[in-house]
């Protein structure tokens, strides 16, 4: 992925992207909130799904529902941060289930997450991008037809560079 082109290159193809409204950063130099994409090599963990609105991705990444009560904790000092939770939840997160359409598709990559250093980022994905188009919070967005290309190639623990 070229953040100063915005683009993703798979399989001999570019594809449009959206990045951090405010550009990219080295990895190390990211911080929760900065509203930067942070540039380093990832793997792919796993994926979520809205599955009352989508079939279940054909992909060789394991998909699994969303829940109405699914949340990411952002909470820089609570021993959740950067993970996966259930709401209601007393720290700071962000909702998963959005009525916007970002996270019908989601893809969680190993930024920040083994183990998870306070303040330098959480809740960085590969997802779908809004209809107006806008930038992310940090995130990599994708449309939905470019989603849907590169999702029946995707596998468990591909490697993922993001690059300025």
């Amino acid at each position: 992925m070229n953040t100063s082109a915005s683009t993703i290159q798979f399989g001999g193809k570019t594809y449009p992207c959206r990045i951090g409204r405010k550009g990219a950063t080295p990895y190390e130099n990211g911080r929760e909130g900065d509203e930067k994409t942070p540039c380093g090599d990832y793997i792919l963990r796993f994926g979520l799904f809205r599955a009352d609105r989508l079939p279940r991705p054909r992909s060789g990444l394991t998909f699994r529902p969303l829940r109405e009560d699914d949340g990411w904790c952002d909470a820089s000092d609570d021993p959740a941060y950067n993970r996966f939770i259930r709401l209601p939840y007393a720290a700071t997160h962000e909702k998963l289930w959005r009525e916007d359409g970002a996270y019908d598709v989601v893809l969680v990559m190993s930024h920040n997450d083994s183990p998870p250093q306070a303040g330098l980022g959480s809740a960085v994905f590969f997802h779908l991008a809004q209809p107006d188009d806008r930038e992310t919070l940090g995130c990599v967005a994708l449309a939905p037809e470019e989603m849907v290309k590169l999702l029946p190639h995707l596998k468990m623990g591909m490697r993922v560079s993001i690059q300025e």
